[in-house]
């Protein structure tokens, strides 16, 4: 095994391999900082330039593009409150309002830094597991998934503390919205009102961008101030020590790291619902969890280490077994075929290097990600210092253009302007959004993974050992938020906000 990582670290050097992955990073770096286009779309670009190519530059090109934009999409996040991809919303939560404190330059530092070590653990999650890969990917099935869904669910609960009621709503609400379209079991239209458009759903990348990204504009245009205000010094610093706060809250990281690569090794749910598990789970462990939403480090730690360090382990269940866990990676199982690699015992055998180099693309290609940014975070950082008037114009193209991206059609961007709206609602009125982001996200896998789960093993999937395991995660999660509920029902009332909105 030695033979073949090293073997896999010698090609990944080669100057083909990293000339190809150095271009596959400036793509990525771009695509990435653009909100709703994101990796796949770039990927699927790309994919018909690797024909012809060898299977580990084909990976260097693809994989080094793949990663980089987890990274850069989180940027986005922290300076506009507009998340690149789906997988960042999270980072919006406490990464924009640092941007608004004129802490912009910690929390890029943060962002990158905490990234890489993400991106570490998910390799070494992807390296050690290659021995008991198969056994473990096989051991999940619909009602595992489900369960693992409702797990999910529960952090709306935790994440909307302090305002249960309005978080509960809200969580409904994000249901009742995944629920429009076809029903995939009967074939039978929800909620479409007679529209075609609707027949497929709504889609989640210009829920996101609208729900998150039309309240700061709107504020940037009333307001006509920069993001950061005046009130914040035009100094651009603290990126050393957003880097140095990975280190100083590296056990929030790690363990976000592990939850990332966990959940990113099961096919099918995605880093949309791992990101606000190891959000929630670090609120729930922090000391200050009031501080969460309003601009917590720790907060923005966990949502980023989480980000990247799913998309190494993601890769587990399509090299044993050739099932895709996302979009990414079933584009990466076509570049699979087109090089003629079967995914299965192949890639743990006969093919053992490349599998490796995978995972040397994975660091190798966020050191480089983190080495290019660093010197481009002042500047990016001095967006947050430019007039309102002048940078809402560039960030309304730029929003339409995301969402527009998502299937190429208008109607997206209706849908995102729909969402704006909602959001603006909700800052107005003080209430949560996150929720209602989780209950549109996880309402379409839970049905789907309910439904399998009663069909394939009538009632008795609740019965199974890793159902009731992650039933009693969720009793406990349960537990603790009702539990931290009631202490912080005894509390003065002005201690009680909580949370973003």
């Amino acid at each position: 095994m030695l033979d073949a990582a090293l073997s896999g670290l010698l090609q990944v050097l080669s100057p083909g391999s990293m000339g190809l992955m150095l271009i596959g990073i400036f793509i990525g770096f771009i695509v990435g900082i653009l909100p709703g286009i994101g990796g796949p779309v770039a990927m699927a670009l790309m994919l018909p330039f690797t024909f012809g190519m060898e299977p580990i530059h084909v990976f260097s090109f693809l994989l080094g593009m793949k990663v980089v934009t987890s990274t850069t999409g989180d940027i986005t996040s922290v300076l506009f409150g507009i998340p690149g991809e789906a997988t960042s919303a999270a980072v919006v939560l406490d990464g924009h309002p640092m941007a608004r404190k004129g802490q912009a330059g910690r929390a890029l530092g943060a962002v990158l830094m905490s990234s890489l070590l993400g991106a570490v653990i998910g390799a070494a999650f992807l390296a050690l597991s290659i021995p008991i890969i198969r056994p473990m990917v096989m051991a999940f099935g619909p009602p595992e998934f489900f369960m693992l869904t409702l797990v999910g669910m529960v952090f709306i609960a935790s994440l909307s503390r302090g305002q249960m009621l309005k978080g509960m709503i809200m969580g409904t609400f994000g249901l009742l919205i995944a629920l429009v379209g076809i029903d995939p079991q009967a074939g039978v239209p929800r909620y479409v009102f007679g529209q075609l458009d609707l027949w497929e759903g709504l889609g989640i990348i210009p829920i996101v961008i609208g729900l998150f990204g039309g309240p700061e504009i709107l504020q940037l245009m009333l307001s006509k101030e920069s993001i950061a205000g005046k009130a914040a010094s035009r100094q651009i610093v603290g990126v050393g020590e957003g880097v140095l706060d990975t280190f100083r809250y590296w056990k929030t990281v790690a363990v976000a790291g592990l939850i990332g690569s966990g959940i990113g090794v099961i096919p099918g749910v995605g880093g949309s619902v791992s990101q606000f598990i190891a959000y929630g789970h670090a609120k729930q462990t922090s000391k200050t969890p009031e501080q969460f939403g309003k601009g917590s480090i720790e907060g923005l730690l966990a949502a980023a280490g989480n980000n990247n360090a799913k998309d190494g382990s993601s890769l587990v269940p399509m090299i044993a077994v050739g099932l895709p866990g996302s979009v990414s990676t079933a584009i990466l199982l076509n570049a699979f075929l087109i090089t003629g690699l079967n995914p299965g015992p192949e890639m743990l055998t006969t093919h053992l290097d490349v599998t490796f180099s995978m995972v040397w693309i994975t660091i190798i290609a966020n050191i480089i990600v983190v080495i290019a940014a660093l010197p481009l975070l002042k500047p990016l950082a001095r967006l947050t210092f430019t007039e309102g008037p002048i940078l809402v114009p560039f960030l309304l193209i730029v929003v339409v253009l995301g969402a527009y991206s998502e299937n190429n059609s208008m109607f997206d961007v209706w849908i995102m302007l729909g969402a704006a709206i909602l959001g603006v609602v909700c800052l107005r009125w003080n209430w949560p959004r996150v929720p209602f982001l989780l209950g549109a996200v996880l309402g379409d896998l839970c049905e789907r993974y309910l439904f399998l789960s009663t069909s394939l093993y009538g009632w008795s999937w609740i019965q199974r050992p890793l159902v009731m395991l992650l039933a009693a995660a969720v009793a406990v999660i349960l537990f603790k938020t009702g539990w931290a509920t009631l202490k912080s029902s005894r509390r003065p009332k002005d201690q009680l906000k909580e949370v973003q909105s």
